[in-house]
């Protein structure tokens, strides 16, 4: 019997777990389910006789060692930052590792040590990243393949409700961390616009958007995401003169949002002092210039050339912000502080599912013609545990982990599936799931 450890079962493990209880009875696997909040994991295997939920501490050496020795194969559902201490860990036991995070300089520089040691040390294997790259890799090599010269490749993604259930003017829910939903963009943004290397600032991201419709599922406004740069060479287009990664939300959420980045509400550096005893209106009056001429919501409205019947003014007043609920927050920063504040109005309910939209626009000159191809998805949860979010992150890395078991897998290293051995079979079994692409040529 092969043992699989799987550490986290929070919100996007759901669907990997199930994926792999289901296919534990087929495959003779047991899976270990570890979480620091036993009850969460328990949770997770709803008794599955192929099940073992454990409480685990990542940071208890002990433990930590002889649950990645005793797997055949780990994947770490963990913050970003924690990935390493299991990378280390599997590296020494000589056992491979699946995360879907983005890969740290930390775990690149574990490549040679994975190699030396025979382990494969996969990561972005989730949703963006992760299917995203797969999608994008096997339009990239078809095009190639077809004498196509790439010039122009734009990706873009975002988890978002379903329209059914989009009923608050931000049109958005938590679909996944709150806390990286709140701090997202922080850093500069690189990408590459006809053939000249661009950054943008933190304070100027959430005003420089793009818009375009997507299939049927409405019209969205994408913002830059990370470094783009990074990918030329990973996708294997070092010489294409446009790349953009960006991320998706419904028209005017970015605008609302940017008040918020103007004011450093965001801002997770430092704690406000007797954080708990501030309201939410004195939280917001904080951030604004000082004027005790003007109410909180006059501040608001001059020092953002804004009216109380604004949609950005309706977003903010929606939120709370101008409310005297006490925060009842100790020792917080305030991205905390709006963080919390925002789990209360965009938690999704009982009766709520979400969206995943993806869409890459590709531009390439074939046989002297000038084309475009935009190659799109659209994902809808099921409900508020087994989310389009849970699916799309979690169904390939469960995937990934079954053909690196079946050995149809045999790379080592730290990688990331942009290959034809990860991509094309983990993007079959992906459609058989109902995640497909649907591509439209101009």
């Amino acid at each position: 019997m092969k043992n699989i450890l799987v550490i986290g079962a929070g919100k996007s493990a759901v669907t990997l777990i199930d994926y792999l209880l289901n296919e534990s009875e087929k495959s003779n696997w047991n899976i270990t389910i570890a979480d620091y909040n036993l009850n969460l994991a328990l949770k997770s295997t709803n008794n599955h006789i192929n099940s073992r939920p454990i409480f685990f501490d990542i940071n208890d050496v002990n433990q930590r060692n002889k649950e990645i020795d005793r797997a055949d194969i780990v994947v770490s559902m963990l913050p970003a930052s924690m990935h390493v201490l299991v990378a280390k860990d599997c590296i020494s036991f000589k056992k491979h590792l699946v995360t879907a995070s983005y890969v740290s300089k930390e775990i690149n520089g574990l490549d040679n040590q994975a190699k030396d040691n025979g382990v494969l040390l996969l990561n972005e294997i989730g949703l963006d990243p992760g299917i995203d790259h797969m999608s994008a890799m096997k339009i990239i090599d078809d095009l190639k393949s077809q004498g196509a010269n790439i010039t122009s490749f734009k990706s873009y993604c975002g988890g978002l409700i379903h329209p059914d259930f989009d009923n608050n003017p931000w049109h958005y829910k938590f679909t996944w961390n709150p806390r990286n939903v709140v701090l997202a963009g922080q850093g500069n943004a690189k990408y590459l616009e006809n053939n000249q290397e661009k950054t943008i600032a933190y304070s100027d991201l959430f005003s420089a958007t793009e818009q375009m419709t997507i299939l049927d599922a409405g019209v969205f406004e994408g913002y830059a995401n990370r470094d783009s740069l990074s990918y030329k060479h990973a996708y294997g287009i070092d010489d294409i003169s446009t790349l953009f990664r960006g991320t998706l939300r419904k028209i005017g959420f970015c605008n609302a949002w940017n008040i918020f980045v103007q004011l450093k509400m965001t801002d997770d550096s430092y704690k406000l002092e007797n954080s708990e005893n501030y309201t939410n209106r004195e939280f917001l009056n904080k951030f604004l210039q000082d004027n005790d001429a003007l109410s909180v919501e006059q501040k608001l409205c001059k020092q953002f050339n804004l009216t109380i019947d604004s949609e950005d003014f309706k977003k903010i007043a929606w939120l709370g912000l101008f409310e005297d609920i006490k925060v009842e927050i100790h020792d917080a920063s305030p991205a905390q502080i709006l963080q919390t504040i925002l789990e209360k109005k965009w938690k999704l309910g009982i009766v709520d599912k979400d969206m995943i939209v993806m869409q890459h626009q590709f531009e390439y000159i074939q046989n002297g013609e000038q084309k475009k191809l935009n190659s799109s998805l659209v994902v809808f949860g099921d409900d508020p545990r087994f989310t389009a979010m849970a699916k799309t992150v979690g169904l390939p890395v469960a995937i990934a982990i079954k053909l690196i078991l079946n050995g149809e897998i045999k790379s080592i290293g730290v990688k990331i599936p942009t290959t034809k051995d990860i991509y094309i079979p983990v993007l079959k079994e992906l459609e058989e799931n109902g995640i497909n692409f649907i591509e439209e040529k101009f």
